[in-house]
């Protein structure tokens, strides 16, 4: 009988930073052993990682869409958490909000009463683009801009050129930031079209349910089709037990079907819902939950244009003494 443990390793393992983590390493130089009441049960944890920060990789700035095809497999959440991990990290981030039905990321940053221009409002002249950039009160090298106020009609022209003009314009505005993230809405619509066309990077959000993987396979045909060539995925509320149950699909089991490099692995956690309520991301919980670890070093991999591997470790039987029959 196989045990799921996940052993998260690097794709280049002997150069890397963070050579070995049993589930998931945040920190430098140190070994936690946490259990926490909010998340599935599961092994304790071990974690190794240097004392460094991760160095950027490719050229700036970094334009990536995060997206999934099914609604409700976080990637609101992912855009939150990833953001926030990266400007905790030092580099300048602005998340894009292109969701323009159902604008939810101002909620989940605590940043919905803060909002009051929009990337719309740019393209109608009535302010300036920094004007609707809403700069996050933590971390001033993170910024908030939003495609349209919600229950407002978009003009008919507005799409992929009109997104592109705005990546265009945030790229050489005075301050040009490092990561640019587009949070896409769900479906393969017209919204998706437009929230894809200016990315250059993808990461693909998804849980380990067959439904939510049929979408997937699709939208990675369709990114691909597009021209973004890189593709990381994040496999979103694990839960160890019904995995270790045989009741839901292993990490593994998900890059086989979809074949993309792993960029993280995020457990099921109960705090998600608190902290979406609370307008208060995962990352900045203290002390940190096991969901928001994960988001963290999936954030240092997307720096590092890193990957990751799921590796299925055997147990050994444990030994069975004479007394055991008496319960020793």
């Amino acid at each position: 009988m196989t045990s799921l443990h996940l052993l998260h390793l690097s794709r280049n393992a002997p150069s890397s930073p963070y050579l070995l983590s049993s589930f998931f390493s945040p920190f430098p130089l140190k070994t936690l052993n946490l259990k926490s009441k909010h998340t599935s049960p599961g092994p304790a944890l071990c974690v190794l990682q240097w004392n460094r920060k991760p160095e950027l990789a490719g050229p700036t700035p970094r334009v990536a869409v995060i997206t999934s095809g099914k609604g409700g497999v976080g990637k609101t959440t992912t855009t939150a958490n990833i953001g926030l991990s990266l400007a905790r990290l030092g580099f300048s981030v602005i998340a894009v909000d292109a969701d323009v039905g159902l604008r939810n990321l101002d909620l989940l940053l605590g940043l919905e009463n803060r909002v009051n221009y929009t990337a719309i409002d740019v393209l109608n002249g009535d302010c300036r683009l920094d004007q609707a950039l809403v700069r996050d009160k933590r971390w001033s090298n993170f910024q908030l801009l939003c495609i349209s106020k919600p229950r407002s009609k978009l003009p008919l022209g507005f799409g992929g050129k009109a997104l592109i003009w705005i990546v265009d314009s945030l790229k050489s505005g005075p301050s040009t930031p490092d990561f640019i993230l587009i949070d896409c809405p769900a479906g393969i619509d017209a919204g998706f079209i437009t929230a894809i066309t200016p990315a250059n990077e993808a990461i693909l959000v998804t849980t380990p349910d067959i439904t939510a993987l049929r979408d997937a396979d699709r939208v990675t045909g369709l990114l691909e089709c597009d021209g973004i060539k890189d593709i990381k995925m994040i496999v979103n509320r694990v839960r160890t037990d019904l995995i270790r149950g045989e009741d839901m699909m292993s990490v593994l089991d998900v890059q086989e079907m979809l074949g993309l490099a792993l960029l993280g692995v995020i457990p099921e956690d109960a705090e998600v819902i608190r902290s979406t309520n609370r307008g208060y991301p995962l990352v900045l919980n203290k002390p940190p939950t096991l969901a928001g670890l994960a988001f963290e070093q999936a954030a240092w991999r997307l720096v590092e244009q890193d990957s990751m591997k799921a590796v299925m470790i055997e147990e050994a039987p444990k030994k069975r003494g004479f007394f055991s029959f008496f319960g020793g």
